[in-house]
């Protein structure tokens, strides 16, 4: 068997043996590993610095605290707070004859949410089939993205905010230096993630600091080619929260927390820059990501990139547009004089309509249209692109399935869904998993998700816009909504 006492940069740490139930395949499992020093006290809003190295053996049996945020139910964290920066791996049991491909998963949760430690995403079943997975905590809400005059005056580039972007790239960087002891090789690194995690990696693939750091990327819903915030804008945001920075880092924690609403609406423009998120700073990301995609000034990759079939009703589901003329106020705010061609294409006869409509336009804005971009442009330089679907409602759902509702099935935890309700998968939920699971496991491996026993999956192409429909069965099918992503990519272009 493979040891559990294995060496890194900073220490020895020592991990456990874990059985999954069902039959799984054994793995080791280390939990808790720090990557970067606790950003607590003076390095509250720094970027991460290394970690204090330890001696003799860290014990790596438990997950650290999350970042601070409101209860996360599916999280297995024992608490919140600052000193978050962690990691999680697990590995095969049985010692490698040669070093394994490394999968990095980054959470999701609106870059104000979310956890490495989500039940969703434990790497013990997925790391049974011959990978080694990384999952990791980065700073997120106001304690990763707040930009501020005073942070960026201390800071040598002369910009603030991205914090948890820096975080991710830390700990991309902990898995280039340390996994190989983990039976783990640091030049076949897929990231994977969902949501703002998504969103997270298809910035980094703009983003200069990122070279090296993984070579393929498979990408869950992503927010992408959203307009991002101005650093001038993001710090006059942040001025909301005081002037005196020295003031705000002798906060507690709970007082940071509750000023959030200071700087993040209850609801989102759908078209407009949010800054409590990732912004163009000049330094971690030079441009607007969306001009990046469209002039092809970005890394290319093997990559995955895919969407579920309801993307928007869970999210807008407290949003109080629900009538008529708040459905009509909701467009012309976000699409100005191209708001008569929006309503043509969600249209809403009756405010029993608004909600459906809503839904849809949340989905298409906040992450179908920027999946479908990162296909087409990925695809333009790189064959080896793939797009999917996800699209299996699982029994006594009256909806979706919503977004995120694919992790567990990736990562082969279908009992771990955020509402409690796993007993309702069924034996299709099970082959749905057994599918997706296998598909990135392969691509993993090999760059290609096409492997004996799975269906096949034809690569994207600008021309077919083919991609693999995860649903009650597993077949190949095309991109949908195409009139009404074509007129957002018009809109943006005509801003």
């Amino acid at each position: 068997m493979a040891p559990l006492e294995v060496p890194t940069r900073d220490g020895i740490v020592a991990g456990t043996r874990v059985s999954p139930s069902g039959g799984a395949a054994p793995v080791r499992s280390w939990k808790g590993i720090p990557y970067a020093a606790p950003p607590i006290g003076a390095l509250r809003w720094r970027a991460p610095r290394p970690p204090q190295p330890w001696h003799g053996k860290r014990s790596a049996v438990a997950f650290s605290p999350d970042f601070p945020q409101p209860p996360l139910p599916p999280s297995r964290a024992p608490s919140t707070g600052e000193d978050c920066l962690y990691l999680n791996v697990w590995a095969p049991a049985a010692e490698p004859l040669q070093p394994l491909p490394v999968m990095v998963w980054v959470h999701g949760g609106g870059f104000v949410g979310g956890s490495g430690a989500d039940a969703r995403c434990d790497g013990a079943r997925l790391a049974g089939q011959g990978v080694v997975v990384v999952t990791f905590n980065y700073r997120s809400g106001l304690f990763g993205f707040l930009a501020h005059p005073g942070l960026s005056a201390e800071s040598a580039h002369g910009v603030s905010g991205n914090y948890g972007l820096l975080d991710q790239l830390q700990a991309l960087q902990w898995v280039q230096d340390n996994i190989r002891g983990f039976g783990g090789d640091p030049g076949r690194v897929t990231v994977f993630g969902v949501s703002a995690g998504s969103a997270s990696i298809s910035l980094l693939l703009t983003s200069p600091l990122a070279e090296g750091l993984f070579q393929q990327a498979i990408m869950h819903s992503p927010g992408a080619a959203r307009p991002l915030a101005s650093l001038a804008d993001a710090e006059r945001a942040g001025l909301t929260l005081g002037s005196g920075i020295d003031a705000l880092r002798r906060c507690a924690a709970d007082e940071i927390l509750a000023m959030t609403s200071r700087v993040s609406p209850r609801m989102r423009g759908l078209t407009t820059p949010r800054v409590l998120r990732p912004i163009h700073d000049g330094w971690v990301l030079p441009e607007d990501e969306r001009a990046a995609f469209k002039a092809g000034r970005l890394r290319t990759m093997p990559a995955i990139v895919g969407t579920n079939a309801d993307e928007g009703s869970l999210l807008t589901r407290s949003w109080t547009v629900n009538t008529l003329d708040a459905y009509r106020g909701l467009m012309e705010a976000n699409f100005g004089s191209a708001v008569q061609q929006a309503l043509q294409l969600y249209p809403a006869r009756t405010d029993a309509e608004v909600a459906a409509r809503t839904a849809e336009l949340f989905g298409d804005t906040q992450f179908n249209y920027g999946a479908r971009l990162l296909a087409q442009t990925l695809s333009r330089r790189e064959p080896r692109t793939w797009a999917y679907l996800f699209a299996r409602r699982r029994p006594h759902q009256p909806d979706g399935p919503h977004h995120g509702e694919e992790v567990g099935h990736v990562f082969g935890n279908l009992g771990a869904d955020r509402d409690g309700e796993g007993a309702r998968f069924d034996a299709t939920d099970e082959a749905v998993s057994r599918a997706m699971m296998g598909a990135w496991v392969a691509f993993a491996r090999t760059g290609d998700p096409n492997a004996p026993g799975l269906a096949a999956w034809p690569p994207y192409t600008q021309r077919e816009e083919r991609l693999l429909a995860f649903g009650d069965t597993v077949a190949v099918g095309r991109t949908r909504r195409i009139e009404q992503l074509d007129f957002l990519d018009g809109f943006y272009d005509r801003r």
